[in-house]
Order: structure tokens, then sequence, then C-alpha cells
């Protein structure tokens, strides 16, 4: 069984004042750690800085808000383990491993040292909590139109570039106005927020699914031919068939109607889009609840 020392270090301003004086003069390590807002970036610095001074063979590091975990080096028995927070902002887990124990004037060296590491950190947390908001939406957890923009034009020459497959379906929730009308906006709101999340796990870990806007979802398949797609979306809508939505003392069938359209040579992200777009409102016309492929 790995042998593990479990820490927790909360370091507060007054920590970080008295301990800047006494050691960021010899070790520079702080400043190094002002050169990036990557999580793996700083992570990495710091390892290298305190190797000298900490020997270690591995490290690894878990933040669950970002769904983050970083590992590097050769994983052995012993660890020394630090939960770091500070001003109530949590900013992950860090652990140190080697084949041998840290002594007790190591553990508080590295306690002295992680001083440097919390407050870029919190930069980074701060700064990707931003990103996170404005490119996710918060009623569907689901990536936003900004992010969809973003990933299309991405994925889009990623295809290309690698002579790789794209798929695109685009989803519209069937009668929607009417459940806004009938029951109100919360009762829509609880039911874009339960397609969305019924929506994910039909999904691969790889494929991206976002809001466009209004009750429209859209969601890109890499290295997905249009096949595959298809068949993709017959289980979505299948799944999203198959659920009851209960909001107070009713219960809502909900379904949708999705477009499917494959990557051509010559498409623009706009052209791509569009298809898949005008797939779902032939599916819309032949009477929804059902997939139609772009011709």
């Amino acid at each position: 069984m790995a042998k593990k020392s479990d820490n927790l270090a909360i370091i507060s301003n007054n920590t970080f004042e008295a301990t800047k004086a006494v050691n960021l003069h010899h070790y520079d390590i702080s400043s190094a750690l002002q050169t990036t807002l990557e999580f793996n970036e700083l992570i990495t610095i710091f390892s290298a800085k305190i190797q000298s001074l900490i020997p270690h063979s591995a490290f690894t590091y878990v933040n669950a808000e970002f769904d983050l975990e970083i590992k590097n080096g050769v994983f052995t028995r012993h660890s020394c383990s630090y939960a770091l927070k500070i001003e109530q902002v949590q900013l992950g887990e860090l652990r140190l491993m080697r084949n041998h124990r840290f002594t007790e004037p190591e553990i508080k060296l590295l306690e002295t040292l992680l001083c440097c590491l919390i407050y870029p950190l919190k930069n980074a947390t701060l700064f990707n909590q931003a990103l996170k908001m404005a490119y996710n939406d918060p009623l569907t957890q689901t990536k936003n139109r900004t992010s969809f923009n973003d990933a299309v034009n991405r994925e889009i020459s990623l295809a290309k570039r690698n002579n790789k497959n794209l798929s695109l379906i685009f989803l519209d929730i069937d009668h929607f106005k009417v459940i806004n009308d009938l029951y109100g906006h919360e009762c829509g709101d609880v039911a874009l927020a339960s397609v969305a999340r019924w929506i994910k796990q039909s999904l691969r870990e790889s494929d991206l699914v976002f809001r466009f806007g209004g009750e429209e979802f859209v969601i890109l398949l890499s290295d997905t031919p249009i096949a595959g797609a298809e068949l993709l979306a017959e289980r979505i809508r299948s799944s999203i068939a198959h659920h009851t939505l209960a909001y107070g003392m009713e219960t809502i069938k909900v379904t949708v109607s999705l477009g499917i359209s494959g990557l051509r040579d010559m498409d623009t992200a706009e052209a791509f889009v569009k298809r898949a777009d005008d797939a779902m409102y032939q599916a819309k016309r032949d009477g929804r609840n059902r997939a139609a492929v772009a011709q």
C-alpha cells in the first residue's frame, strides 16, 4: 500500500507576506510563476523550481472545479499531498511523490515554498472561472454559442488538415413554445436543462454539445462519418422520447427534431451548420420527433 502524508495547506495573506521576505528572494520561484495563467504550466514550473530543494520523481495536480488531473513523472510509494486554499477559494490538490519518505525539514520547507504557488494558482483560478462563465450556458451546463463559433472553426481546420471526418447534429425541442405557454417559463427552463442532460448521456467523451440559442442545441462529432452521426442522432432522439418530464403535478412528454450534416471539402462553417439546420427543419416538416440527413 502506498504510504501517503496528507496535509492541508491553507495560506493566509499574513503567511504569504511573512514567507515572501525570507524565501522568495533566494529561490526565484515567484517571478517564474508570474509568466502564465495555465494550470499545467504553473505546476510544471513549480515542480522544476523546487526539484533541487525537495527532490521528487512525480507530481499530480487535481482541480475538480475545472475537471483537471495533471500527472507527470515516475509514480512511486511515498507521497506528500496538499489541499490548497486561500480566501475561501479552492485551488486544487497537489501531490509530490518519490520512492523514500519526505523528511520533516523537507515538509516544512515545502509548506513554505507553497506560498509562492498559492497566488499564481488563485490568479489562474479567477481567470479560468471568467473564461468558463464566458463560454458556458449556466442553465443547461453546456457550452454556449460563443464557444461553438470558436470550436466549429477549430474542428473544421483540424478535420481538413488531417483528412478526417467531421459531423454535426442540429437539435431543436419540438413545440417548446407550447411548453412555455401552458406551464410557464420556469417549466421551459427545466425542459431545457433536462434535454441537455439527456443529450450528454448519449455522447462520447470526445463529442461536444452546445446550446446554440433558445431551444436549439448543436453537437460536434470529431472523426465521425455521417453514418455514425445518424446512429447517434437516433439514439439521442429515442432517449429523449422515452423520458418523461415531471413538473409539479404535471408529466410532460418532450420530443426533438434533429438535422445531420457531414463536412464537405469546400465547406465554410456557415455552410456546414446551415445544412444541418435545414435538415432539422425538414424533420419538422416530416412530422417532428425524427432525424433527417442533409442532402
